[in-house]
């Protein structure tokens, strides 16, 4: 049963797509700069430090109700790197369908299969995950990270840098890097937020919460009226943009030693 589709790109990836069992497996050489995206509905995606050159994604299916086959996983390669969705059957006037960053549609028409990730990220590759109802995971990584999902919590530890956005679930995040060229947002409604930054860390701070406290190991030079629940400054010199927002929650930013 073949489960790729492979669209013609300008990315250099030698892949292979598997099925054995109801799984999934693709590995491919992707360019270091480039991203390796997942994009899930329901269940957790989790990415891991890959060894060698390769990246390296499996995605286990199961299902209480549904048929696990009538969800296909499927692969886009593309000039900014390689986008893999589950992908679920289809009902309305809209098709679903794998496309890169904000373009597709996922919709699971009350289909109760569960798709996990796992993806092994070599350094040097940004890790993209995207799901709706489940965690998501990046452990150890050696690039930039971005992370969304709806319901549930993010987890992030990389030598790269990262943002994130959730509605229901905390944010945990350790960056090692702190160069980024233009903004990072981490975001959610119901839960708190915290980053583990380098202390040479400078930016523009813009940090929002309703119900909740914010803390800083960072000396903050506050600009207008200071709050406990609304701060706007600058750590450092300034320059780049770092926003922080929740509703119920906390914030917290941490100075890595």
């Amino acid at each position: 049963m073949n489960y790729g589709l492979v669209l013609l790109s300008l990315v250099t990836a030698s892949a292979t797509s598997l099925a054995a069992q109801g799984d999934f497996h693709w590995k491919g050489k992707i360019a270091a700069g480039k991203e390796i995206e997942i994009k899930g509905v329901n269940g957790d995606v989790r990415a891991v430090a890959g060894s060698g050159g390769e990246t390296e994604v499996t995605a286990t299916k199961r299902a209480k109700r549904s048929d696990p086959d009538d969800v296909k996983i499927e692969v886009v390669e593309h000039e900014g790197g390689v986008t893999i969705c589950a992908v679920y059957p289809s009902e309305g006037r809209r098709a679903n369908e794998c496309r890169p960053g904000e373009g597709g549609h996922m919709s699971t028409r009350e289909n109760d299969v569960v798709v996990e990730f796992t993806v092994h990220v070599p350094a040097g590759v940004k890790f993209v995950g995207k799901t709706v109802n489940g965690e998501v995971e990046a452990a150890s990584l050696g690039g930039d990270v971005e992370a969304s999902t709806v319901n549930g919590g993010i987890h992030i530890s990389t030598s790269g840098y990262a943002e994130a956005t959730t509605v229901n679930g905390s944010i945990v995040a350790a960056m090692g890097k702190a160069s980024w060229t233009d903004g990072v947002e981490f975001r959610t409604v119901n839960g708190g937020i915290t980053l583990d930054l380098p202390p040479s860390l400078s930016a523009e701070v813009r940090a929002e919460t309703v119900n909740g406290e914010i803390f800083t190991d960072f000396p903050l030079m506050v600009t207008g009226k200071l709050g406990p629940r609304r701060v706007t400054g600058t750590i450092g010199s300034g320059g780049r943009q770092l926003a922080l927002s929740t509703v119920n929650g906390n914030i917290r930013l941490r100075k890595t030693s």
